[in-house]
């Protein structure tokens, strides 16, 4: 790998999705500013809503907005540029791929937008980016980003562990966000995909919910079998009108089954509890509001993550025995990528072969 010394920009292959199903390669010309480094992707995984757009299940207008475009967020990589003193040639990287306005536009968060002057996050940021989502993702040779939205990777963490950290990382802010009540609190994680595994995982092993505390709710019982530091039951066979009741419900479900899962939630939740909604789901979801309003339950929605989430995360990914939670997760064997035919290849599998375990992809380039 030959460093790319005193250039003011770089090109980029790019495997970029033209229309749903069909993805070309395409060269990209960066441009590199003050403290902005350049990595080459090492490393990613396949989330649903690489899938969504893969497969043309984003609604027409969203597809017609954001493509063409590269997709994958979730990824690391290698440092082969920097104009940062904090970050170093040759460094394994985590990339961020949530890109907050006041960094693209180096300003500061007070005269970025009205979110970023309220302190919201950059979730929120009116000119904030996502990778893969509307802007190109990390199916590229080169990714340009500014040196904060990287976050260095242990000795002790592993490749095939730190690719998983974006994905931990949206159940890490989402669980941060009623981290007050989690230590005296009974837990019901609502799906057996690996939105909800993750979640189970990170708040079992970072915020120490006890498997006698910590409840999962799935549909399938090979899969439900892998969660072996919860409790679990099968929601075709738990009987939620005489359950007991629980503190804090988090769905994870998405899709079809976001309906279902957020009124059997509403259904065992004590009153004054809290509802975390993670499950995307395309349509909108009928709700049981009456009995909202009669417990006065908090509802709180949560779907990605900011910088400052990976860095407890990536300190917890140290212990061995999250590891070993997190392994399950991982194919047997990854993938790797050379070409563009290769990338859409693996897409098409994916899209048609949804197994539970995640897809992970080693960029050759």
């Amino acid at each position: 790998m030959q460093p790319l010394k005193n250039k003011t920009s770089v090109q980029s292959r790019a495997y970029r999705l033209l229309k749903p199903g069909e993805i070309s390669e395409v060269t990209l010309e960066h441009e590199i500013r003050d403290g902005e480094i350049v990595v080459q992707p090492s490393m990613g995984s396949i989330c649903h809503a690489d899938l969504r757009y893969f497969t043309g299940q984003r609604r027409p207008e969203a597809l017609a907005k954001k493509l063409p475009m590269a997709l994958i967020h979730e990824g690391i990589g290698t440092v082969v540029e920097s104009t940062s003193p904090d970050i170093q040639m040759g460094q394994r990287v985590i990339i961020v791929p949530n890109l907050p306005g006041y960094l693209l536009r180096n300003i500061s968060p007070q005269v970025c937008c009205p979110a970023c002057q309220k302190g919201l996050g950059e979730n929120y940021c009116h000119y904030g980016k996502f990778l893969g989502s509307g802007f190109d993702g990390i199916a590229q040779s080169h990714l340009v980003l500014p040196a904060a939205c990287t976050i260095p990777i242990p000795d002790e963490v592993p490749d095939e562990i730190a690719v998983l950290a974006e994905l931990c990382s949206v159940s890490y802010q989402a669980a941060s966000r009623i981290a007050d009540r989690l230590p005296a609190s009974r837990v019901a994680v609502f799906g057996d995909g690996p939105v909800g595994y993750l979640t189970a995982a990170v708040l079992h092993h970072v915020f120490g919910v006890t498997k006698d505390r910590l409840h999962v709710f799935g549909a399938i019982p090979e899969k439900l079998e892998q969660f072996q530091f919860a409790s679990r039951a099968l929601v075709q066979e738990y009987d939620f009108s005489h359950s007991a009741s629980f503190d804090i419900a988090v769905e994870c479900t998405g899709g079809r089954f976001s309906e279902s899962a957020i009124n059997q939630a509403i259904d065992i939740m004590s009153p004054g509890g809290a509802l975390l909604l993670m499950g995307v789901t395309e349509e909108r979801v009928p709700m049981n509001t009456r009995d909202i309003l009669e417990k006065g339950l908090l509802v709180i929605g949560s779907s990605r993550s900011s910088y400052s989430d990976y860095h407890p995360l990536i300190s917890a990914m140290k212990d061995i025995g999250f590891q070993t939670t997190l392994r399950r997760l991982l194919p047997d064997q990854n993938v790797t990528i050379r070409t563009s035919e290769d990338f859409a290849a693996v897409m098409k599998e994916a899209a048609e072969h949804r197994g539970w375990k995640k897809t992970v992809l080693n960029f050759q380039w």
